[in-house]
């Protein structure tokens, strides 16, 4: 049974670890603000989900699954709340005559739209 649940856990490993390196990639490949806040919550948060998933299988009790699952509800819950409130500044920030932030603009060509 037991070695049974640890290789069932691996496929839930690894697309976790997948879901993590594409929130990672969409952070650092995304044009602007908001697509940035939607890659890294949505995907960090399945990932992390898909994590826990995995190691409740591999844990030798309810309890450290149980922990897992309530730091998985944690994280959806701040990473939401963050993620609502970072755009919101940004929707505040633009809606001002703020310059648009773009990862193709270098900070000097920021910095002289201000």
């Amino acid at each position: 049974m037991t070695e049974w649940l640890i290789w069932l856990s691996w496929p839930l490993l690894l697309a976790g670890m997948f879901f993590f390196i594409s929130g990672t990639l969409g952070v650092l490949r995304f044009p602007d603000v908001y697509s940035r806040l939607h890659a890294v919550t949505k995907a960090d948060t399945l990932g992390l989900g898909l994590l826990a998933a995995g190691l409740a299988l591999r844990s030798d009790g309810w309890q450290p699954a149980l922990l897992m699952l309530l730091i998985w509800l944690l994280v959806m819950v701040s990473s939401a709340t963050a993620c609502q409130l970072l755009a919101r500044h940004q929707r505040e920030f633009d809606s001002d005559g703020g310059a648009e932030t773009s990862a193709s603009q270098k900070p000097e060509e920021q910095h002289d739209q201000r």
